[in-house]
């Protein structure tokens, strides 16, 4: 049966994107982008995030323009933030949007949605949060109840809602460093000794440090990978305690690597990620940053579910543990005590046959490692 209601793309000129998350999130959002700028070229595309995620889609080619929620508004008191929201709703209506597309559950885009005067908005379908959600929406998109779906099929859902089906070919991840920071990667490498696409990026930690695997299981997985001949490359957040994390690493390992925890931007990042021949961490933004870029990807998984949320589109390896028929369990360590007992068990040599494979099948091996042949 076809869909009754499709949007007529062609008499659409502008669209809103809205998706109010975390960076891996805004980030898997960039397959919307591209689908719908595929099957309407004539439409401008503008997206509204929160501020501090707005590099994940920076350089995007099929946005016009990127809206941005500052968190810190609600620090200039009841009447700055009031000016601060009136002045971005301003800057929305302005645009005179035809369709908006709400990727996400937040209250604050049911109501943009409405005060934006868009002909056409699409949101999910939450029928506990009663008449006045259904209201804001001219569609409303449903969900699965009981199948576990990748986020990035979950976002093009809202584009199959309005009649749009996307290719295979279409549902593709990418991120757009810049030329800033692609020069800025370029010399930090290059002080660093490294050859772009000769070493692997390690990224070992989370903002959520439950999401974390052992920092020794870490250094002995690195410590092979030296003995192997391979370069590293580290990268981790500003965080006090994950930078500390990094270092416990660093100081186990039987020769030196290139720590750059903590000194790189999003974007910069991106660039040192991208140049690499393989990325090596656990479920994080700067996993889902290596597949946008192709990089092949070993993830480890615990809490969250690498059904929603693995490596998109790119070669990889998932780690995560056979024997714990508990996760995903979604929270914060076992009965919510910070540690995950399904990562902090995964052996070493589980995550090391990862790799392994993934770089064999990749066809990669480092020229420190073929000159010891």
């Amino acid at each position: 049966m076809l869909l009754t209601d499709p949007i007529p793309l062609h008499e659409v000129r502008r669209v809103l994107v809205i998706k109010l998350r975390h960076h891996g999130d805004v980030l898997l959002t960039a397959p919307v982008l591209r689908a719908l700028k595929a099957r309407a070229p004539h439409c401008e595309i503008d997206t509204l995030v929160y501020q501090e995620t707005a590099p994940m889609l920076q350089g995007h080619p099929a946005i016009a323009q990127l809206h941005g929620i500052d968190r810190n508004w609600k620090k200039l008191g009841p009447l700055g933030q009031a000016a601060a929201e009136l002045g971005l709703l301003r800057r929305l209506r302005a645009r005179k949007y035809d369709l908006v597309l709400h990727l996400t559950d937040h209250p604050r885009g049911a109501w943009i949605a409405r005060l934006t005067g868009a002909r056409w908005a699409v949101g999910p379908a939450r029928p506990a949060r009663g008449r006045m959600w259904r209201k804001a929406f001219s569609h409303l998109q449903g969900e699965p109840m009981n199948a576990r779906r990748h986020t990035v099929e979950r976002n093009l859902d809202v584009l199959r809602r309005i009649g749009l089906y996307p290719e295979l070919h279409e549902r593709v991840l990418s991120i757009h460093p810049g030329a800033n920071a692609d020069m800025r990667a370029d010399a930090l490498l290059r002080d660093g000794g490294v050859e772009a696409g000769r070493f692997i990026a390690v990224h070992p930690v989370s903002r959520w440090m439950f999401k974390s695997w052992p920092a020794e299981h870490v250094a002995e997985l690195c410590g092979r990978l030296q003995r192997a001949g391979w370069k590293l490359v580290f990268t981790c957040g500003p965080d006090a305690d994950e930078k500390a994390f990094v270092a416990r690493i660093l100081e186990a390992l039987p020769e030196p690597a290139l720590n750059l925890g903590g000194q790189l931007n999003l974007r910069e990042l991106a660039a040192v990620i991208g140049r690499a021949r393989l990325f090596f961490g656990v479920d994080s933004a700067p996993m889902h940053i290596a597949a946008a870029q192709q990089v092949p990807t070993v993830a480890l998984f615990g809490p969250s579910g690498e059904l929603e949320w693995g490596p998109w589109g790119v070669p990889h390896r998932v780690v995560s543990s056979q024997i714990h028929p508990c996760r995903p369990c979604g929270i914060d360590g076992c009965g919510g005590g910070k540690i995950s007992d399904c990562l902090v068990r995964l052996p070493v040599d589980q995550a090391w046959a990862a790799v392994q494979d993934l770089l064999n099948d990749t066809g990669g091996t480092p020229v420190v490692h073929l000159q010891r042949v």
